[in-house]
């Protein structure tokens, strides 16, 4: 996973995924549909020999989804915060057995954030709570920029993002939110329907900026360092 990956498309409608990067929580949620979600979200992947970038947790959810893309035979990518390393790693060690995949450590959230950007094809949310809701919103709002344009979904478990959903809906209802801008989130309720309307996707909206704009600005910054 050196390079971004480009998304082929067959017949100009339908994508296919090398990699996608999914956000999700560390704890596993009261209910069982939670982790049952994870598991065939992971099978998912498995079968369509799909790669996974996630936050390189192996605890909760990022746990049942890395290690059922790694043992089901597709790379893995974690992405963590050097702060986080002494915690995450120790954790998951005296818990739930050795980190499975590679493993990459930057600096702050915010490199992970831009890391996991660059190395996925595509996003996809499960149940979690700030970090994972954090992670998200800045992956969307990073398409209406215009920063990217890769299909974000997010899979209803259970109708855990319904009020979400319906946060998302009061925007375009009192003007903060532009209509073609909502459906930069796909949902479903199953791992198959999700990934298949992600493979159908594609943006209605306008991003404020091009995505050579903001690579332009972003090289330009980086030769002033």
């Amino acid at each position: 996973m050196e390079e971004n990956h480009e998304v082929s498309l067959v017949n100009n409608k339908t994508r296919r995924f090398k990699s996608v990067c999914v956000f999700c929580g560390s704890k596993s949620g009261y209910k069982p549909i939670f982790g049952e979600a994870a598991l065939d979200l992971g099978k998912a992947l498995v079968e369509r020999k799909i790669d996974l970038v996630y936050g390189g947790g192996s605890v909760g959810l990022m746990g049942l989804v890395s290690k059922t893309v790694f043992y089901g035979g597709c790379r893995v990518l974690g992405v963590i915060p050097r702060a986080l390393v002494p915690h995450e790693i120790n954790y998951e060690l005296q818990i739930s057995g050795e980190a499975v995949g590679d493993v990459k450590v930057v600096p702050d959230m915010h490199q992970r954030k831009a890391e996991m950007e660059k190395h996925a094809d595509a996003f996809i949310a499960l149940p979690g709570g700030y970090g994972t809701m954090e992670e998200l919103l800045e992956m969307i709002t990073w398409s209406q920029l215009g920063i990217h344009k890769k299909p974000i979904g997010l899979l209803n478990v259970g109708g855990y993002f319904n009020s979400l959903f319906a946060l998302f809906d009061k925007g375009v209802e009192e003007g903060f939110i532009e209509d073609t801008a909502r459906h930069i989130v796909i949902a479903a309720d199953s791992a198959e329907e999700l990934i298949k309307k992600m493979e159908e996707y594609a943006p209605k909206h306008n991003g404020v900026a091009t995505k050579q704009s903001w690579e332009s600005d972003q090289l330009l910054a980086s030769t002033r360092k």
